[in-house]
């Protein structure tokens, strides 16, 4: 038994440095969008899209997002496309915006249409690059995320094109954290002690799912060039937080954060 209890106690440390869990109250927030589509030749758009992001339930500015998409049709079931994001987040906290983000993205789209209805598959693959002073054990200079979608479009309106979709957003190079805790001290995979006891970031190539969403929306059509897009998302998140020190050998927290944020999307596209 005293055995035991000292065993307990020697691991207390690793055990209040694991992984915690924080659920999040529900957030809503709305985003606004203008495009612009143009075809360049048969089977290639160009499109430019400016969004505004408003969170905190509607009151303060999230970000401010410029993409350019070129998108090319290799045939009636097939696309693909590859384009660009500058994508400028605002802090509510210090009112100003933070370092801007590049994000370079790749798609393919795979279409089906039966009658009236249309089913559609697409694979994004994006990397996200950080600019600025941030701490690199915290998050990777390059984020890689893989998004998969699947769009069910019904098209036997008019006007009107309604629409459900489900979007898995998987992360690709997430910290991997490990140790080796041998009672009083830890060590580092070549044997050297690390000092104060503590979790370690080993790599960057760790892979979980931080995101499913669900969307419900329709398409306006208000004249031959002109429309509208009008829907709901509801993103559940599971997004692991590591606060890790400068150097790398010790990591703060840990902390997996659920949340559900619902968002109210209004879009509006010229296409010529």
């Amino acid at each position: 038994m005293k055995k035991i209890v000292a065993a307990i106690f020697a691991l207390l440390p690793l055990l209040l440095a694991a992984q915690t869990t924080e659920t999040l109250d529900p957030q809503a927030g709305l985003r606004l969008s203008a495009t612009v589509d143009k075809k360049i030749t048969r089977g290639l758009h160009l499109k430019l899209e400016e969004e505004v992001r408003l969170d905190d339930n509607f009151t303060s500015l999230e970000r401010l997002q410029t993409t350019a998409l070129l998108r090319y049709k290799v045939n009636r079931y097939f696309k693909v496309g590859a384009g660009y994001s500058l994508i400028n987040g605002y802090s509510s906290k210090n009112e100003a915006f933070k370092n801007p983000r590049h994000r370079l993205l790749l798609d393919a789209t795979g279409t089906y249409r039966h009658g009236s209805w249309e089913i559609s598959l697409r694979e994004r693959l994006q990397f996200t690059h950080r600019t600025g002073d941030y701490n690199p054990y915290q998050n990777p200079s390059t984020a890689i995320t893989l998004k998969s979608r699947a769009l069910l479009k019904y098209r036997g309106l008019q006007q009107w094109q309604p629409y459900a979709s489900i979007e898995s957003r998987l992360y690709l190079n997430a910290p991997v954290i490990s140790a080796t805790f041998d009672g009083t001290s830890y060590y580092t995979s070549d044997g050297q002690t690390t000092g104060d006891p503590g979790w370690f970031i080993s790599s960057w190539n760790g892979v979980y799912n931080n995101r499913i969403r669900l969307s419900l929306g329709t398409d306006y059509a208000l004249s031959r060039h002109n429309s509208l897009t009008l829907a709901l998302l509801f993103d559940i998140n599971n997004d692991k937080e590591v606060d890790a020190n400068s150097t790398g050998t010790k990591l703060k927290s840990y902390v997996s954060q659920h949340s559900l944020v619902g968002w109210l999307t209004i879009g509006y596209q010229y296409s010529f």
